[in-house]
């Protein structure tokens, strides 16, 4: 019998740069967290020259701040992106819902399945599991509007999306079951063909998350 072919692993620099960026993105690198060359290629299994390369791609995507000789900082989300990522998330999420209705049923059957596996990950434990469901719950809404520079506006902030989200969840665990039953409650108005009911359920789940994220809800 001929030898299975051997799995070829990926480039040194994009093993560290995936192992430093989901670690940022699940908040297993917390904001302010300082990580050095030596700890990521020993944690990679790589040398230092790949580490380096990961880092300052890492930090042209705004994620990390670079000091010679000291290493790289974890940058923590400023209330200004915060800001901005909903605004846009907003005027995105409403418009594109609206043209939504009437929602096919490959829609409506790929957005059930991603509302119950975003149940399963809560119910696991698995946070960022959960929310990058939730990302793409609303991301197939948005791609079935049919625009796609607002697809792709929208695909831009999936980083971004994913780090406030699971920072929130770990704050407020109680929103974990308000955002599986506002999520139900974008699907309900959909199936039901409800274009205004939408809007409003769209709304205020942002609106919601707005409100957390800034400190106004408890």
């Amino acid at each position: 019998m001929p030898m299975p072919a051997a799995v070829k692993q990926p480039p040194a620099a994009d093993r560290v740069y995936h192992h430093v960026k989901q670690g940022v993105l699940d908040r297993h690198y917390a904001g302010g967290t300082l990580l050095t060359e030596g700890e990521l290629a020993e944690a990679v299994g790589v040398s230092r020259t790949p580490v380096r390369e990961a880092l300052l791609r890492l930090e042209t995507e705004g994620l990390i701040k670079l000091y010679p000789k000291k290493g790289a900082l974890v940058l923590a989300v400023s209330a200004q992106e915060i800001a901005d990522v909903v605004e846009t998330r907003r005027l995105v999420e409403e418009f594109t819902v609206r043209r939504a209705v009437p929602a096919p049923p490959a829609l409506l059957a790929r957005l059930a399945e991603l509302l119950e596996e975003q149940r399963r990950h809560a119910e696991g434990g698995d946070l960022g599991a959960m929310m990058a469901a939730d990302r793409c719950f609303h991301a197939e809404i948005v791609r079935h509007a049919g625009n796609q520079i607002l697809a792709r506006l929208y695909d831009q902030l999936r980083d971004r999306q994913l780090r406030m989200g699971v920072a929130l969840l770990h704050a407020h665990p109680d929103r974990i079951a308000r955002s599986l039953a506002e999520h139900a409650e974008i699907l309900d108005a959909l199936q039901c063909g409800d274009e205004e009911a939408a809007a409003g359920a769209v709304r205020g789940h942002i609106g919601r998350v707005e409100a957390l994220v800034r400190g106004a809800e408890r």
